[in-house]
């Protein structure tokens, strides 16, 4: 699994936008977050006719996924995808595996909650993690909180999955959702990211203090 560790994530993000706060950039108010962070999203869901039929559409240029059955989206939502460095995977897979408390094993960053992990390819998932209106992952698809909860209950493994550069509904309902940007929010203690309590927690659509 390709996911940097959170607290040095923060930490960079805290002192860049520091450096351009002091030199005085006119344009440093687009890194503000306005309020719109991922906790505070909660997106629409329409439950499908026949969950066997939900496919799962990514556009990583947008930074949208949609959740449809045939033509209808059933869910969208912001999320955030790999770098340029490390991209995410494009084409057709498929969800083989779900696991709703899942930790990151591998070094650094052993132990950080992945939560409503969906796998698509090995080492590359949809999951819970903090969303940037920018490309910010090492290839998997970070999701805000609540919509990795509806998601993850809505669709089986065996769901298509489709990730293009662009989707057909970018330009509608794509642009129609909110921008969401986590850079400010605070690093949750390691005493609590390590915890059971961020499980369930997350069970109730929340986490820590967000």
């Amino acid at each position: 699994m390709k996911f940097a560790s959170l607290r040095q994530n923060v930490r960079h993000l805290a002192i860049a936008f520091s450096t351009l706060i002091l030199t005085g950039l006119t344009g440093c108010e687009t890194l503000t977050t306005g309020g719109n962070t991922s906790f505070s999203y909660d997106p629409v869901v329409q439950q499908p006719q026949n969950r066997s039929n939900v496919k799962m559409k990514l556009s990583t240029s947008a930074q949208r996924l949609y959740l449809v059955e045939g033509d209808k989206v059933l869910l969208a939502t912001p999320v955030s995808v790999g770098t340029a460095s490390n991209p995410t995977p494009r084409g057709n897979f498929t969800i083989y595996s779900k696991t709703a408390n899942r930790r990151r094993v591998s070094s650094p960053g052993a132990g950080y909650p992945m939560t409503y992990w969906m796998e698509f390819a090995p080492a590359y998932g949809f999951h819970w993690g903090f969303v940037k209106p920018y490309p910010a992952t090492h290839g998997c698809v970070r999701m805000p909180l609540k919509a990795a909860r509806k998601v993850f209950a809505m669709i089986p493994t065996g769901t298509p999955v489709n990730i293009a550069a662009t989707q057909p509904w970018d330009e509608t309902i794509g642009k129609s959702l909110p921008r969401l940007d986590d850079s400010a929010l605070p690093d949750p203690p390691m005493s609590y990211l390590l915890s059971p309590q961020v499980f369930s927690d997350a069970q109730q659509g929340k986490m820590w203090n967000f």
